[in-house]
Parts: C-alpha cells; sequence; structure tokens
C-alpha cells in the first residue's frame, strides 16, 4: 500500500466514520428543556463539532491501525477470505 493510497482508504473511512457516529452524544433541546424561540424542538442543543471530529479521528484511526496490522503484518489480503458461495 502507498502513501497515496493509504491516505485515499483514511479518507474515505473518516468521512464513513464521520456520518456513522455523527448522532451519538447528540441531544436535542427538547431533551434539555431549553428550546429556543424559532426553532423546532427536535434541533439539535448545540454544535458538537469538536468532539464529533476528536472522537471520529480516534476510531477511524483505530480501524486503519487494525487494516494496516492485517494486510502488512500478517500478510492477508483479499484473496485469504474464504468464499461463502459453495462451488458446484
Amino acid at each position: 500500500m502507498s502513501w497515496i493510497s493509504a491516505a485515499a482508504i483514511y479518507f474515505i473511512l473518516w468521512w464513513t466514520v464521520l456520518f456513522a457516529a455523527l448522532p451519538f452524544g447528540l441531544r436535542t433541546q427538547d431533551e434539555d428543556g431549553e428550546v429556543t424561540p424559532g426553532t423546532v424542538a427536535s434541533a439539535p442543543r448545540g454544535p458538537h463539532m469538536g468532539r464529533a471530529f476528536l472522537r471520529t479521528t480516534i476510531v477511524s484511526t483505530a480501524i486503519f491501525a487494525v487494516l494496516y496490522y492485517v494486510t502488512h503484518v500478517l500478510g492477508l489480503g483479499i484473496d485469504d477470505i474464504p468464499s461463502i458461495v459453495p462451488e458446484f
């Protein structure tokens, strides 16, 4: 894996984890009992992008480290995955 392909894989992984983990830890205004006039009660209480960014980076780095370990240290590839469909 070259550094360009590693960066591309990490970039795609980071964005996927961001959109998967973005709703976690999010509280609505209605849950806190502080609804701002002119907004919907189900709107988020406030932007928590700093925590979401940090959480996404940590999870993405951990997943990428496992991927790197499996492919480079153990030497496993896509051909090492057993076939799911039996051959007839």
